[in-house]
């Protein structure tokens, strides 16, 4: 598999290209893909942050052939261009309004808000919004009916797990819509970061798997350290994690915490954590 570099347009198959933009990074992977699809009327998913040469090459590649921008979400790695896209190309935005938790794109406008199920269709091309949220209250993933390929931004990385980061974040609700992917009938994912999963419903199950397991260290951790609080429970419920991690791992953490704490498992006491009796 070839690594994946950043400005550099990449085609995937008939009508489906990938521009990764230059920002990679711990959360980022290698850069936040863009995907350009269609071949006569064309659709940008997750434009991207707002750095110029980005928007700018997507705006090149896509021209005035642009008809839709659609945002999976609105942290600040994927939605941010849309303006600056809008703006030279004239597409419409479509999505989900921002929520207020100090890590989103505030300046998000869609100019047509999606639902579950709600469809964008052009050049006979069904591109279907799945609400998604668990990672972000308003993600939405895309289903391409046609190639049964599922545009998965931050719900599914390649290589990776996402954070969750409540308030926002919130784990039962993603694990939840993990299994709902069960369900669906897809071929394949594309992701917001990596590359390509050609096997959907097994990285699904990998990734519920690996939750619940995380799931049981969180446990373990808890019972190992009463009253421990979160700084002294993530060394050890991450213990298989790069000291580095461990700040950005306390957000998966205390969605877990929340979690367990709402099925009555543990229960939390300022600040601290303990085993619920």
């Amino acid at each position: 598999m070839e690594a994946i570099v950043p400005g550099v347009v990449m085609p995937l198959a008939d009508g489906l290209r990938r521009l990764t933009a230059p920002n990679p990074g711990m959360m980022t992977g290698p850069g936040t893909n863009s995907y350009i699809v269609g071949e006569r009327e064309l659709v940008v998913i997750d434009p991207g942050p707002d750095i110029e040469a980005h928007a700018a090459a997507l705006q090149r590649l896509a021209g005035t052939q642009l008809a839709w921008i659609l945002c999976t979400h609105t942290h600040r790695d994927h939605s941010p261009a849309a303006a600056a896209l809008k703006r030279v190309t004239g597409a419409r935005v479509a999505g989900r309004p921002a929520p207020v938790d100090g890590r989103q794109d505030e300046s998000f406008a869609p100019d047509r808000v999606l639902e579950d199920g709600d469809v964008v269709s052009l050049d006979g091309m069904t591109l279907r919004a799945v609400h998604t949220p668990g990672h972000a209250s308003n993600h939405l993933c895309y289903l391409w009916e046609e190639r049964k390929l599922l545009f998965t931004g931050d719900h599914i990385m390649q290589g990776s797990t996402v954070v969750i980061s409540p308030p926002d974040g919130d784990m039962a609700v993603y694990l939840r819509s993990l299994e709902r992917l069960l369900e669906m009938d897809i071929g394949a994912l594309a992701p917001g970061h990596g590359h390509l999963i050609p096997t959907p419903h097994d990285e699904v199950r990998r990734l519920v798997a690996h939750r619940l397991k995380r799931e049981q260290k969180v446990l373990h951790a808890v019972s190992s350290v009463a009253g421990g609080t979160l700084e002294e429970l993530v060394a050890i419920a991450y213990d298989d994690a790069p000291l580095r991690l461990h700040g950005v791992a306390q957000r998966s953490l205390h969605a877990h915490l929340l979690k367990l704490r709402d099925e009555g498992k543990v229960k939390e006491e300022a600040g601290r954590w303990h085993v619920a009796a």
